[in-house]
């Protein structure tokens, strides 16, 4: 009777944490302005107990009923909250302790409450494919090296600390108080963890590539300052945006200092709407409703969008653009490694120097056409915009072959490049083998280098594109024992995070869980709203969660209802 009751009981709490945790995928407000039961705004989270309660004729006679536990209030809201955290982890931690290594990634951002929130990310092999899993988003006084590398060991230390070699990298954006040699939080974790290699981000490092392009030469410089007033004109006014809705049809993106790619956009839009623009600002110009101010600027705009150079610069990047934004997208795949990443690398440079070589004089051309008139101002010469196009592009091939060169531990990278197999085969990589060795000293030397030399000499395996494809491919090929070294130096390579762009992404759900109207919401119940969002495919493929949950709720404190089978 007593295990019958118990669930009964357990089936009406599964109903109220699949309430929740609806809430937390859709990253909806689970309470509202007034929970009372003739509150007309009661939040989603009661609304949808009312409306399962209309379906689910046990659950309705137990809120009809209930006078201990009715399992809906704010306290009962955050124990399970809790408890969903709490086995969220667990999973996370299995996951953990099973994978041979572990890379970690962090960033930081302000809330809504300007309160400076840091989230760590692991990255992982799971059945031979790399994971990433968010951890937890940190809350922290101050922005230094010291607090924020004291929290993330802090975070390590269950999970690693018996065996310092599993940590093999930690990547981070260039910011000095993580990236610091000497005292940034990469140094510090380094101390305790000696195999955690840094990894500077390498979306982080497209962006400052082409930032540094842009800086190169004056003349880009005074065009990507011209190109930010075209929707900084339309950006706070609604009668501007009326014309530009009405004209052009197209919204003008603003571009913004640290992500290229909004520049990128604002870059297509304007050369793709230039003479719907030029036909709004005219319009704007002419109209007897708009103020002089607006007619002003519209008038300089104009003229801008007319002007020589200001075409030719705008031509020449529509055509660089693209190949920009096809190297970032694929540096924002969570399952890329260093392999692919030389690969894509490889791909833009030779884009990059086809335009140099190539492309320029039909960018020339093109620029002529596009031009609407004469302007006025100090006729340029042609070889001084190609001479100063021909500089762009050099400073982006140059400054990317810099900053991409694989160094220290990513030299483990090149051993795997499948196009180089043949050449291998002929003379075996020493430098690269020795400089792998130095950075993973846990490596087996002389076995790793018998088992690349069989893998060199197999042309069945010089068609493979990626570490994560041939590690999954010698793993279906039940070749674990052959290539025991192999498969844990490619473990390392797939493990290691070459991009903090999940944490982006965990940044984007932070803004849509904790905003103005929930301010004030306390860190635990953060997480566990952040966790149920990030990660609700894991959550929804664990059969058994809410049954974990529940047991872990039934011991957290004593409660005035029975969870727990007693044994026969």
């Amino acid at each position: 009777m007593h295990n019958e009751k118990v669930a009964s009981n357990r089936f009406l709490v599964s109903k109220i944490v699949e309430a929740i945790k609806f809430c937390g995928t859709f990253e909806l407000a689970l309470r509202g302005h007034d929970e009372s039961e003739n509150s007309e705004n009661p939040g989603i989270f009661q609304g949808l107990i009312n409306y399962t309660a209309e379906i689910d004729k046990t659950l309705k006679d137990h809120l009809e009923r209930a006078t201990v536990f009715k399992g809906t209030s704010k306290e009962i809201q955050n124990d399970l909250l809790d408890c969903i955290f709490e086995v969220y982890q667990e999973i996370v931690s299995a996951e953990i302790d099973n994978a041979e290594f572990l890379g970690i990634m962090a960033d930081e951002t302000t809330d809504v409450s300007s309160k400076l929130q840091t989230v760590l990310i692991f990255r992982y092999c799971k059945d031979g494919k790399p994971v990433e899993r968010f951890w937890e988003f940190f809350k922290s006084e101050q922005q230094t090296a010291e607090v924020l590398s004291n929290l993330i060991l802090k975070a390590l230390e269950p999970l690693v600390a018996k065996n310092p070699n599993k940590l093999i990298a930690q990547s981070y954006d260039g910011a000095a108080v993580m990236s610091g040699k000497q005292s940034g939080v990469q140094a510090r974790i380094k101390e305790k963890y000696p195999v955690a290699h840094f990894v500077h981000c390498y979306a982080h490092q497209l962006n400052l590539i082409m930032s540094q392009a842009s800086s190169q030469n004056n003349d880009v410089r005074l065009f990507f300052g011209n190109l930010s007033e075209i929707p900084a004109f339309f950006s706070n006014s609604c009668q501007r945006v009326a014309f530009l809705d009405r004209i052009v049809k197209r919204k003008i993106p603003r571009s913004v200092p640290t992500r290229w790619n909004f520049k990128s956009r604002t870059v297509n839009v304007v050369f793709e709407y230039k003479e719907e623009l030029i036909e709004c600002m005219e319009e704007i110009e002419e109209s007897p409703g708009v103020n002089v101010s607006t007619k002003t600027q519209a008038g300089a705009i104009r003229r801008l969008l007319q002007e020589k150079s200001f075409v030719f610069w705008l031509t020449f990047f529509h055509y660089v653009m693209p190949h920009v934004d096809i190297f970032f997208n694929e540096l924002q795949r969570r399952l890329i490694d260093s392999v692919q990443i030389g690969k894509c690398l490889k791909k833009f440079k030779e884009s990059i120097s086809n335009i140099r070589n190539e492309k320029l004089y039909d960018i020339l051309n093109e620029a002529k056409a596009l031009q609407v008139t004469e302007t006025k101002r100090r006729k340029l010469n042609e070889d001084t915009w190609r001479a100063s196009a021909i500089e762009v592009c050099d400073v982006i091939i140059n400054v990317a072959e810099d900053r991409f060169a694989y160094t220290d531990q990513l030299n483990a990278a090149n051993l795997f490049i499948c196009e180089r197999f043949e050449l291998y085969d002929r003379s075996f990589p020493d430098d690269y083998f020795k400089r792998t060795i130095e950075s993973y000293p846990m490596l087996e030397k002389n076995r790793l280098k018998t088992e690349l030399t069989l893998l060199y000499s197999s042309a069945e395996y010089r068609t493979f594109s990626s570490c994560a494809v041939l590690l999954s491919f010698i793993i279906d090929s039940n070749l674990q024992e052959v290539f025991t070294e192999t498969i844990k130096l490619l473990n390392i390579l797939v493990t290691m995070p070459m991009t903090t762009v999940e944490a982006e992404r965990n940044f984007s759900s932070l803004k849509r869980i904790k905003t103005f109207l929930r301010s004030t919401m306390s860190q635990d119940r953060l997480n566990a709203l952040a966790c149920l969002s990030i990660e609700q495919k894991l959550i929804r493929s664990i059969p058994d969660f809410n049954e974990k949950v529940i047991d872990k709720f039934a011991l957290k404190k004593d409660r005035r209802i029975d969870l727990v089978f007693k044994r026969k």
